[in-house]
């Protein structure tokens, strides 16, 4: 059956969160807080490793107290939160409010950067006459980082899982994308970096087509694929 629909993972597919390092350089300059240059990337490297940074790496190890926010932490804005700045709170930072500051940095159209070929991607299937729709595990409303890089106008829906309380893999997700862009899942391709949670809108019946995760600069076409897949 023709592709007449494509469904975009966000963080790792069409968007890379900024480096750890960056994260906290942010952070810290918001609360006014110093660090030494040898500090500052310490202290960065223990958050990455931590798995504070949203769309940044899973965490090592999770914290026993943290495990059930872990796994729920894209049902709900407030089991995001949760989870991440208790992940964050693991690594002691010289004063309390850096965990909001880093918290609300990543929601920041500042902490994102496309890929270089995503609004070429999504520009082209709209000329098709492809509709497509984001599909996310988040805990927060990322239109405003579209908009402010320019993707907005290419999206014509958003399935994000805090506001249906269901995260990837259920299919329930993928099908609320589906039925927003007036499509059957046979209908429609799903474009992720996950095997497993954008591999879950296989059991809907659409395709997969999996990148890679990479920083932006190590993946300048990875998307490219998907128009030979696509309309």
């Amino acid at each position: 059956m023709k592709v007449k629909g494509v469904l975009f993972d966000f963080s790792g597919t069409l968007f890379r969160v900024e480096s750890a390092a960056s994260w906290l350089a942010a952070a810290l300059e918001r609360t006014g807080v110093r660090m030494g240059e040898a500090e500052a990337a310490g202290t960065a490297r223990r958050l990455e490793e931590a798995g504070a940074l949203p769309g940044g790496a899973h965490p090592r190890s999770v914290p026993p107290h943290l495990t059930g926010a872990w796994a729920a932490r894209d049902r709900s804005a407030e089991e995001h939160r949760a989870a991440y700045t208790g992940l964050a709170r693991e690594v002691p930072l010289p004063r309390p409010g850096i965990y909001d500051a880093l918290y609300e940095r990543h929601m920041e159209p500042a902490a994102w950067r496309p890929y270089a070929d995503a609004a070429g991607v999504l520009g082209e299937l709209r000329q098709r006459g492809v509709r497509t729709a984001v599909v996310s595990n988040v805990g927060w409303d990322l239109r405003p980082v579209f908009r402010a890089h320019g993707l907005g106008a290419w999206v014509d829906a958003y399935a994000l899982s805090f506001e249906h309380g269901v995260q990837k893999p259920d299919p329930r997700l993928f099908l609320a994308a589906c039925q927003e862009l007036g499509l059957a899942p046979g209908e429609v391709l799903m474009v992720g970096d996950d095997r497993r949670a954008d591999g879950g809108a296989a059991a809907l019946g659409c395709a997969v087509h999996l990148v890679d995760h990479l920083p932006v600069e190590e993946r300048p076409a990875g998307l490219r694929p998907v128009l030979g897949l696509a309309g």
